[in-house]
């Protein structure tokens, strides 16, 4: 990319879409960028699975854009669930960043100029990507006090603060609270009380700076790896999904995940790294992927109690040391029979 001065450039890409729908292979091989950052957990998996270069941090895309100069030329790279949620999150974005952002939008095939951002950099942005271009304002600042609104929703669809599904929408706009240290539902939401138990279990939210989102955190499914280790560590887990990547280590041989969803996630993320898992679960899954698993891993259920409570016990059970996984999770299932159903089983036989 020559126009403008624009060699240098850096993109921001946000989320697992923008790979699985051919958005970042276009974007590379149209604006050659010099550099380009992950955001998010479910964007690093399918960077892997694609092989394009990337560096990864786990921060919301805002806060990887606030401290990159101007010089580095940042745009963001989106491809959002409907053209309203695009420019809900590109406002919500625009107005964290408190500087001027380039949005590059594969849903809509749009580039957004928001606030006072260049037009003559943005122009060129989709000039080369053959996108129609577009100026916007970001309007409303980012919210303070008490509530929080989520737009952009669908009803029925799981509603995430912080990486926990806190309860479902049932209008295309929620809004939350807090009343005397409690997250309180004011409109489009039902709650889902042990979801919001998880989420306080972390401390009261900040909810003007919290992690906010909609929806499943991928459509396509992984690109299965064959398993790697038998021998080595394992990495517990236990309702937050969006951690896997903090705990993953060279050793890892396999994960004990507690709870549906994260179980779900924690398969899909190892799938494509050759890491089997052990999920425990007790069947309140939200559905917010579709499960995939390595060789070796397996899921029970819970009969009669918890997933926490089962899973905090199992995992009290870990001893120190090395670990051989097959070995492992064959005695969980023999110590833990009468109160365990299994239901997936996708070790060899």
């Amino acid at each position: 990319m020559t126009d403008n001065g624009a060699m240098n450039n850096t993109m921001v890409i946000h989320g697992p879409e923008a790979f699985d729908r051919g958005d970042v292979a276009r974007a590379v091989a149209c604006l050659s960028p010099s550099r380009i950052i992950v955001s998010g957990i479910m964007g690093r998996t399918a960077a892997e699975e694609s092989k394009i270069p990337c560096e990864f941090i786990t921060v919301p895309p805002s806060m990887v854009l606030k401290h990159l100069s101007k010089e580095e030329r940042p745009y963001l790279l989106n491809h959002a669930k409907t053209p309203e949620s695009a420019k809900v999150f590109g406002a919500i974005v625009a107005a964290r960043t408190g500087s001027d952002l380039i949005q590059v939008e594969g849903r809509t095939q749009h580039v957004i100029a928001w606030d006072g951002a260049d037009r003559e950099y943005a122009s060129a942005i989709a000039a080369h990507l053959g996108f129609s271009m577009e100026t916007a304002s970001s309007g409303a600042p980012v919210p303070a006090g008490g509530t929080r609104s989520i737009r952009g929703c669908i009803p029925g669809e799981p509603v995430f603060v912080n990486g926990l599904i806190i309860g479902t929408a049932t209008a295309p706009s929620v809004v939350i609270g807090l009343c005397d240290g409690e997250v309180t539902a004011i409109e489009g939401i039902i709650l889902k009380p042990h979801g919001v138990e998880k989420l306080m279990r972390g401390g009261l939210p900040d909810l003007r700076t919290a992690w906010c989102k909609s929806g499943g955190v991928r459509s396509a499914g992984p690109a299965a790896a064959k398993r790697d280790r038998h021998l080595g560590s394992i990495t517990v887990i236990d309702h937050a999904g969006c951690d896997l990547y903090e705990h993953l280590g060279e050793e890892t041989c396999g994960v004990l995940a507690i709870g549906d969803d994260t179980t779900a996630v924690c398969g899909h993320i190892c799938a494509h790294r050759g890491i089997p898992v052990f999920g425990v679960t007790d069947g309140d899954a939200d559905g917010i992927i579709s499960p995939t698993y390595c060789e070796g891993s397996v899921v029970i259920h819970a009969t009669s109690e918890r997933d926490d409570d089962l899973g905090r016990e199992i995992a009290a059970g870990i001893p120190d040391g090395p670990h051989r996984w097959d070995e492992w999770v064959q005695g969980v299932i023999d110590r833990f029979e009468g109160r365990i159903q299994v239901v997936r089983d996708l070790r060899c036989a």
